[in-house]
């Protein structure tokens, strides 16, 4: 193959040296034998000397095109005709530059202009089809994210690899999608400010709970309303709402009378009523008494109040182990008394959820492991130790329920009504007993009107209980009564001042 490739170079230098003899030979015999003018016989001999010298360039050209099939055919396990095509015919580029070089041969007067230019139009159609499918075949992997295969196809990749565990997608932990009229909210090439908002909601909740929070992963769906989001947990859709970006959300605290012009709504985070209004309206819904927010704060908002409820979803095994770990840095020997000495891993997990699903941070790891360890040779029961670490924390606890007001208001129950629940509790397996129906009707209702007075006087719920039946009625209220907090007797710190403002069951 390189003495082939010399011969061709020889030959091509030959070819060129022939061709200026046969000129300017040309030119001479014209002008001196046959009393040619110069012009007439520059003419004459120069489309004889091309003429010629096209001819002979073609075994040239057919040797040179041999070679390089054969040398790239034997890395090639394709079919010598398909290959062949695919060089000559497979580059939109190339055939564009052949049809433009082609062309402007056919356009120089004296050419064969019907050859050249017919031979141009074809080279010219072939690329633009080259270029068409090119095209086609990378338009749906930039639009979907991936090659288009019909429903039911084989994928022609699976002939080439085997399915792995690349094939399986990451489950986000936590996931936001946004409809595309919200995409604008999360780039920043157009000033959009959810992505530092979702930062800082991330950065807040992990300095108060304790523990980081994972990231947030966002990315669009087209199936969505085009002004709708979606919050995912753990790939389940926790949450699901509005927001316009070209508006603002005015929201009624409770205060505000009169109605503003807008789209109603209500407040994703807090549930209460609001209304879409135009930006220009800010002023005078602020003077009316609302409160109003951009689109990307409410977004923000119903994240942070998302995550603060989900809060023990989020904390697993590699979240405990990192909160161990830099523990154990300060202090190496409580850590190894506790895990695996005293307790295993799972339950530590199971403890620091129950706290978080009370919304008790966990920033206190010290007293809670103290904790753990002492009472952890007696009991590995999960709901008995998170009342033995909340007995510890006590008086945080009361801290931010009330702050540091010297009395804390509470509610308790009657004599009559505890002994119910106790016996209740006696006869059933665990804290999970059912109570009667009646009972429990009466009980919420007795429960939800003296938590919403307080709230009205701007004054926490708080129902004070005892140790036994505490876990029964935080239960029981969690979701019908999210406002109030079951506290224990043993929680209370000795110095803390009560105030009963309420019992029910007499």
């Amino acid at each position: 193959m390189d003495g082939a490739s010399k011969f061709v170079r020889g030959d091509a230098v030959a070819g060129l040296l022939i061709t200026f003899i046969n000129v300017f030979g040309g030119i001479i015999i014209g002008v001196l034998e046959h009393k040619l003018p110069f012009a007439e016989a520059a003419q004459f001999y120069t489309l004889l000397t091309i003429g010629d010298g096209l001819v002979a360039q073609i075994p040239s050209l057919l040797l040179a095109t041999a070679s390089a099939i054969l040398v790239t055919r034997s890395s090639g396990a394709q079919d010598i005709g398909q290959q062949v095509t695919k060089q000559l015919f497979g580059s939109p580029q190339a055939l564009g530059v052949t049809a433009a070089i082609i062309g402007m041969m056919g356009v120089i007067p004296g050419m064969p202009n019907l050859v050249f230019l017919s031979l141009s139009a074809g080279a010219g159609y072939l690329a633009w089809r080259g270029y068409q499918r090119e095209q086609t075949s990378a338009s749906p992997e930039a639009e979907g994210g991936g090659p288009a295969v019909p429903p039911g196809a084989p994928d022609s990749s699976a002939d080439t690899r085997e399915v792995g565990w690349d094939d399986v997608p990451p489950l986000d932990t936590i996931g936001m999608e946004v409809g595309y009229r919200l995409i604008a909210l999360v780039d920043r090439n157009q000033n959009g400010q959810l992505l530092s908002r979702i930062k800082g909601v991330r950065k807040k909740l992990s300095q108060e709970l304790g523990f980081l929070i994972p990231p947030v992963h966002i990315r669009d769906n087209l199936d969505l309303s085009p002004t709708a989001y979606r919050i995912t947990l753990l790939g389940v859709t926790a949450a699901e709402a509005e927001a316009f970006p070209d508006r603002q959300l005015a929201i009624n605290p409770g205060q505000a009378q009169s109605n503003l012009p807008g789209i109603a709504t209500q407040d994703p985070a807090f549930k209460l009523p609001a209304v879409w209004i135009e930006p220009n309206l800010r002023e005078q819904a602020q003077t009316l008494g609302y409160t109003v927010v951009d689109a990307s704060t409410v977004i923000a908002t119903h994240l942070n109040q998302i995550l603060l409820s989900h809060a023990h979803e989020l904390l697993g095994h590699e979240e405990t182990q990192q909160l161990l770990d830099r523990l154990a840095n300060a202090m190496p020997r409580l850590v190894q008394d506790l895990v695996p000495k005293t307790l295993t891993l799972r339950i530590v997990v199971r403890v620091l959820q129950n706290l978080l699903l009370e919304q008790i941070p966990i920033r206190d790891m010290r007293t809670i492991a103290e904790t753990l360890a002492e009472h952890g040779a007696r009991s590995q029961d999960p709901d008995i130790l998170t009342a033995a670490v909340r007995g510890a924390l006590g008086r945080m606890i009361i801290q931010n329920i009330n702050g540091l007001e010297e009395e804390l208001p509470v509610i308790t129950l009657a004599g009559e009504l505890e002994q119910i629940l106790l016996r209740t509790l006696q006869t059933g397996r665990d804290e999970q007993a059912p109570l009667e129906p009646g009972l429990a009707e009466r009980l919420h209702k007795a429960l939800l009107d003296t938590a919403q007075k307080q709230e009205l006087v701007g004054q926490p719920a708080v129902l004070l209980v005892p140790d036994a039946i505490r876990v029964m009625l935080a239960r029981f209220t969690r979701h019908g009564i999210p406002g109030l907090q079951v506290l224990a007797f043993s929680e209370i710190p000795e110095d803390k001042k009560l105030k009963v403002i309420a019992t029910v069951g007499k």
